[in-house]
């Protein structure tokens, strides 16, 4: 125990010390050859090494390499930097080293508490045993379209676990040409088959076309087709559109679809200030997927199914072999009856020290905040002769092209190209995308820390690197 403890203290001093130290570092740097050597080429030693000796290696070989995220100008994709109260308590949790499958001991009563937190601050519906957590919103995908698919089959009266698909009407899903790729893969692993995934255009906010999925619908019900499920998303990954969710609602409503809400970026956008008009109806989905991992900065990794009505998931998943009945589980059954995780780890320990030390007036603001950088980081572009805005800005992602020299095929080579170029610099971090045929540049905005002078250095940064391409 002495051993742990002081290797223990000196892993406490490390964490804090890369918390505290962000902004002064590199965002990002390559790592260098004899590192990548000993990261990915060392030998499993012969005999164990004292735990102080692994925490001077995590110092020297892993922390000055981190991918960047914690530092306030990190724009890119959806990863936000660590909460430091769920830092605080992820060795805890590691101690207890519960699984949260099922049984009565804290890991799982908290669990029902915090993924009722969640949907409380999304206002979405929740009943007891009403949502789980998850790996992330990939999972929460997979557990919510196999319900729709079971869902689907009770309704034309068999049975998807027992039967199969064979021999039955091709399911068919509908989703935005802006939805996330998990939708996909979530419908190829349930063998519904990339081929009777509908993408559905988008209008000029890149928002899903009603009207087209309208025409899509009675275009595959005429051909004899099966449609089950339509999925919208609340802050898409391109430009952070939110779908126009009530009127997709009611087409979900007319045809008997289920209504699935991809809000894995996005979904707590709606406590941004004048934001809750946007969101309207994503409190009709029958599932709502979200990262507690992303906009909340809970430690990776996190994220979180809500379902309308949990007996649809548990019809989906539910069996329990005689070894693991619970008598004392009431109702609700075991969180294992609800998705594909058996053992599953103590992710709520992590949530709920997140959303506690911020409450929800801290969860709002840190939401507000980033969102009106995000603004700010639009008019700043619009202002700019050198670049273009090509999205309006509902969440905290700016999509905007940088428009130094060239015709059209120029411009697109150059912003494929500048994202890596700023990378190296190590004083900013974006990504790009494809949006409208388009080479584009996409900044994401989640970190408290992030201020109207590190969204100047970002632009600074990028005409440097432009400049440098031109020449």
């Amino acid at each position: 125990m002495d051993e742990l403890l002081r290797a223990g203290r000196a892993a406490a001093e490390l964490a804090a010390g890369h918390l505290a130290g962000g902004r002064e570092r590199a965002v990002w740097q390559p790592v260098p050859e004899q590192d990548r050597d000993w990261l990915t080429g060392q030998q499993l030693p012969a005999t164990g090494r004292p735990l102080d000796e692994l925490v001077d290696d995590v110092r020297t070989r892993v922390l000055p390499y981190p991918m960047g995220n914690g530092h306030p100008r990190f724009f890119g994709w959806v990863n936000s930097p660590p909460s430091p109260a769920g830092v605080l308590v992820a060795p805890l949790a590691a101690a207890m080293n519960p699984s949260c499958a099922g049984g009565e001991h804290a890991g799982v009563l908290l669990e029902h508490a915090v993924v009722r937190w969640l949907a409380e601050l999304t206002g979405f519906p929740h009943g007891p045993g009403a949502g789980l957590l998850t790996s992330g919103a990939s999972m929460a995908t997979v557990i919510s379209l196999a319900a729709a698919r079971q869902h689907a089959g009770r309704r034309d009266g068999w049975d998807v676990r027992e039967d199969g698909l064979s021999g039955r009407p091709p399911m068919v899903m509908y989703v935005s040409e802006e939805g996330h790729s998990c939708l996909r893969k979530a419908a190829e692993l349930l063998g519904l088959g990339a081929r009777r995934l509908r993408t559905v255009p988008v209008d000029g906010r890149f928002r899903m076309d009603v009207g087209a999925l309208r025409a899509m619908l009675a275009r595959d019900v005429e051909a004899g087709l099966r449609p089950f499920c339509v999925a919208a998303s609340a802050g898409t990954v391109s430009t952070g559109a939110v779908d126009p969710l009530d009127e997709i609602a009611d087409v979900a409503a007319e045809h008997g679809l289920w209504f699935h809400v991809d809000g894995a970026y996005g979904a707590l956008g709606i406590l941004a200030d004048g934001a809750a008009t946007a969101y309207s109806g994503m409190s009709r989905a029958d599932s709502l997927a979200l990262d507690p991992h992303k906009w909340l900065g809970v430690p990776v990794d996190c994220g979180c199914v809500l379902l309308r009505d949990p007996a649809t998931a548990r019809d989906a998943f539910s069996l329990v072999p005689a070894y693991l009945r619970d008598d004392s589980a009431a109702g609700f059954g075991w969180f294992s009856e609800y998705g594909p995780e058996q053992t599953r780890p103590f992710r709520a320990l992590r949530v709920w020290a997140t959303m506690s030390h911020l409450g929800r007036d801290g969860i709002a603001g840190l939401v507000d905040h980033t969102v009106r950088l995000a603004r700010t980081l639009a008019e700043m572009v619009e202002a700019a002769d050198d670049f273009e805005l090509l999205a309006p800005v509902t969440t905290s992602i700016v999509a905007f092209r940088c428009r130094t020299g060239g015709g059209e095929s120029r411009l697109d080579e150059l912003n494929r190209a500048i994202p890596a170029a700023v990378q190296h610099r190590g004083r900013a971090f974006v990504t790009g995308t494809r949006l409208a045929g388009m080479e584009v540049l996409r900044a994401c905005l989640l970190n408290p820390a992030t201020t109207a002078e590190d969204l100047s250095v970002l632009l600074d940064e990028i005409r440097v690197v432009a400049a440098e391409m031109v020449r």
